[in-house]
């Protein structure tokens, strides 16, 4: 006997609240006691008939009808037998009479592309050995620990001598030492639910249960993210639940009528992207979208989401942001699921507007993210970094207006692929000036932001100095790790990451102005800024010195929060750093000489587009406790390179 859909499943579906309905849907081997048989369950409202095609029956679906459910439009097929590793489509027949040949939108598994068909698989069987780590984030709020992300292509990462794919399993074997070897707490993917298109990067999107065949098997993908977690590492895969592709075999019109998009043309057409909106006030669409969410959670143990193009769901399409309350009520519904289901999942929205409250709780009237991507920050510092020097000062306020807005969301501060792709240049080479200046903004530039408050991303590339932009169908240039700079940038970084852990006051009060505080926002003609951040003890502060111009300084005053000695515990000027050397490598006092507003103030050398990060030297029962950093700092700093002239006493 066949086990049917339940009335109750079939109302939470209908309703917009069957949350695993991939359970109900889809291809599932089953087994009641008896007999084994695969059943088939697809939702087709306006379907006048439904065949099974496979190659099992040479595509040809005449004797394996479908029977309607109910009349909402589920259609369901039952087989006798174990179907594992079929090959199948579902043969619709609209009401005008046209035949279709649609992918199973819940399928685990699909044909490897250009080939579009579903394949029967089950997700069982694999030995999951990350407890330990889902145990460590059920216990730890992210909000006060570190996060630094790292964004990466799967099929651009690195790429076999014969320019194929690496697997999901070679993938965990290369990538995890090297994301441990630089510090990087977590890994961003680009989408991997199944696309037919390799240039979409996966953002257009067929199969939001299919995790791509492209580059393994789902068992392969749980591996990976299995040892990623072993290792201490969290996964956040890419996931776009406000538009999808018009592929034939996809969603688009999938039995004649707009099933899973909105009906209206207006509503319904992406014209940037040549895709179509969902349907999010379609209470069955709800269902099958927030399913996606959770089968990622509970199926792949994924730690969190980076939800794609949040504008394109909040506002309508081809409007002038006219709020979607559709939009707004499913990313409240959505979030709040995913909360319920698992409450240490990350959601993040990559949200280029001004909506308020993107971060906070659902109860309190925000839309529930975790965090939301700080595009204003990102576009105005890039806008400030490529403006030549000396230019800078006429755009001052670039730097100090994100801490007009820092503390009103939970932020990530991203530099992503998008701002490395299509004629933009990659990081290095947005930076002005010549190859050494080049690489020392860089190193500012990754300072700054890690100094700054908010989560951390970066693409793929950037922690060596990739100096060509994105190139999506080649992998990243690691050649340029036989040039010295580019070896000594990614040195840089994977300290810059080493000190952004272990130094709390960069990552305790992301959110909150008690973490942050100018020292001098104002020096506008020298371009340098200076500031603290706090963490939550008291005793535990860093000063941070910003100069974003070629000249260096000697004797240059700085008003300081304290009394007694201060130690520099990272200069991105160092010379093993592929600087010039201008350091503070001897502990500098502070004199009772009031300045800034502070009756404190030290003299110290600023180095050329250079960061210095400080830190009060406190000793306790005779010992320093911060000899670490400085070996370190004077370790780095050995080669020898002349260093430009020093600009003596001159100071704000």
């Amino acid at each position: 006997m066949v086990i049917n859909p339940t009335e109750f499943e079939l109302h939470l579906f209908h309703e917009g609240n069957l949350f695993e309905s991939h359970n109900l849907f889809g291809a599932h081997v089953m087994n009641n006691g008896k007999e084994t048989y695969t059943r088939f369950c697809v939702w087709a409202p306006k379907a006048a008939q439904v065949r099974l095609a496979g190659d099992f029956n040479q595509w040809d679906g005449l004797g394996y009808e479908f029977h309607k459910v109910n009349q909402e439009g589920v259609w369901q097929l039952a087989l006798e037998g174990d179907m594992s590793g079929t090959l199948y489509k579902y043969e619709i027949f609209t009401a005008s009479g046209e035949r279709k040949l649609k992918a199973d939108p819940f399928a685990f598994f699909s044909e490897l592309r250009p080939n579009t068909a579903s394949i029967v698989y089950s997700l069982d069987g694999y030995n999951w050995n990350d407890q330990k780590w889902l145990q460590k984030r059920e216990r730890k709020s992210s909000l006060g620990e570190p996060m630094f992300i790292y964004e990466l292509h799967v099929g651009s990462w690195k790429k076999h001598d014969d320019g194929s794919f690496l697997t999901y399993r070679e993938l965990a074997d290369e990538l995890i030492p090297y994301v441990l070897s630089h510090g990087y707490t977590h890994i961003e993917l680009l989408p991997l639910t199944e696309h037919p298109l390799d240039i979409s990067w996966g953002y257009q999107s067929t199969g939001y249960f299919s995790v791509t065949s492209r580059y393994g098997t789902p068992h392969d993908f749980m591996y990976f993210v299995d040892l990623c977690h072993q290792n201490g590492i969290g996964v956040i895969l890419d996931w776009i639940p406000g538009h999808f592709c018009k592929d034939a075999h996809g969603l688009y019109q999938f039995d004649g009528s707009y099933v899973f998009e909105y009906q209206r043309e207006n509503d319904r057409e992406n014209h940037v992207w040549g895709t179509a909106n969902f349907d999010l006030g379609k209470t069955e669409v709800q269902s099958f979208l927030i399913s996606s969410a959770l089968f990622w959670l509970e199926k792949y143990h994924i730690d969190g989401f980076r939800v794609d193009a949040v504008a394109n769901i909040i506002y309508w399409p081809n409007s002038v942001q006219a709020a979607n309350q559709y939009g707004v009520d499913f990313l409240k519904k959505l979030n709040k699921a995913v909360r319920e289901y698992e409450p240490a999942a990350l959601m993040i929205a990559e949200d280029s507007t001004d909506w308020p409250q993107v971060t906070a709780p659902v109860e309190y009237g925000g839309l529930g993210f975790t965090y939301k991507w700080n595009m204003g920050w990102m576009n105005d510092t890039l806008k400030y970094m490529e403006e030549e020097s000396h230019k800078r000062k006429h755009i001052h306020d670039k730097v100090t207006f994100s801490l007009l807005y820092a503390f009103s969301e939970n932020f990530v501060l991203p530099f992503s692929h998008d701002e490395v792709v299509h004629g933009k240049k990659s990081l290095l080479d947005k930076m002005p000036g010549d190859y050494w200046q080049k690489f020392a903004q860089l190193r500012l530039l990754l300072g700054f932001m890690v100094a700054h408050p908010g989560k951390k991303l970066t693409f793929m590339g950037t922690e060596f100095g990739q100096f060509s932009e994105w190139k999506d169908k080649e992998q990243l240039d690691w050649n340029l790790f036989d040039y010295e700079m580019h070896e000594k940038m990614n040195l840089y970084t994977k300290e810059l990451l080493k000190l952004y852990k272990r130094s709390k006051p960069l990552y305790e009060i992301d959110h909150g102005y008690e973490g942050f505080e100018w020292i001098d926002a104002d020096n506008r003609e020298q371009s340098i800024f200076s500031f603290i951040r706090k963490g939550k003890n008291p005793e535990e502060i860093l000063v941070i010195i910003c100069n974003f111009t070629e000249h260096a300084y000697s004797d240059y005053r700085i008003g300081v929060p304290r009394a007694g000695e201060y130690r520099e515990i990272l200069n991105s000027d160092a010379q093993g750093f592929g600087g010039s050397g201008v350091m503070n490598k001897k502990v500098i006092k502070a004199k009772e000489i009031a300045f800034h507003g502070r009756p404190y103030s030290i003299e110290m050398n600023i180095s050329p587009f250079g960061i210095s990060i400080l830190r009060p030297v406190i000793k306790r029962k005779g010992r320093n406790n911060h000899a670490k950093e400085e070996m370190r700092s004077n370790a780095v700093g050995r080669r020898k390179r002349k260093p430009p002239a020093l600009t003596d006493k001159e100071s704000r």
